[in-house]
């Protein structure tokens, strides 16, 4: 409403200036403000038009899924050798075990930053600190619901011998997944852009 009194209609304004100066003041200031809160002129992208960093998610995931699988290979090889490798009916084959836990974990990476990429939490990168609970928010969530449900039921589909129970959420299993999380969350910001 306001636009139109200052773009076509020089009558109304000049109404407006003789009899409430105070008015044309306020309505100009108003305008001002409104396009600086819109982001008009502004770089500053609004939660619909925030990109999927998919390439900085896919990095970081890899990279945090390396050094999970680092602490794995160290506290458990079985994991890695058996049940990792078993979801693909390849069970004892570390280097299929380590194939399939790196491909996981960067698609999971790529899911995190689309996830971060939604509307209402497109601004949680901003702050390194948020992003990195993010991160292990996400891994405790993979841990229970990926690791922890999912991956026995596959397991058991696969005809593994010896699927885990349901639920199988240990504590070294949270400690791989946290491990994961803080290093994804800890990346992604630096990432982000590439």
């Amino acid at each position: 409403m306001a636009a139109g009194w200052f773009s076509n209609d020089a009558l109304p304004v000049t109404i407006l200036a003789t009899e409430y100066p105070e008015l044309l003041v306020e309505a100009r200031t108003m305008s001002v403000n409104n396009d600086h809160d819109q982001g008009i002129g502004d770089e500053t992208a609004t939660p619909f038009e925030a990109t999927w960093a998919w390439k900085g998610g896919g990095i970081a995931g890899f990279l945090a899924t390396v050094v999970m699988g680092t602490v794995i290979s160290v506290m458990h090889l079985p994991t890695l050798q058996l049940a990792i490798a078993g979801l693909y009916g390849q069970s004892g084959n570390l280097i299929a075990g380590w194939v399939a836990h790196l491909v996981h974990g960067t698609l999971f990476g790529m899911i995190f930053a689309l996830l971060l990429s939604a509307p209402g939490l497109y601004r949680v990168t901003e702050w390194y600190w948020k992003t990195i609970v993010a991160g292990i928010v996400f891994g405790m969530m993979l841990a229970v619901v990926g690791a922890g449900i999912i991956m026995p039921i596959w397991l058991g589909v696969t005809g593994f011998s010896t699927p885990p129970p349901i639920p199988n959420v240990t504590t070294p299993l949270l400690l791989w997944h946290l491990i994961y999380g803080l290093v994804l969350g800890g990346l992604f910001p630096v990432l982000e852009d590439n």
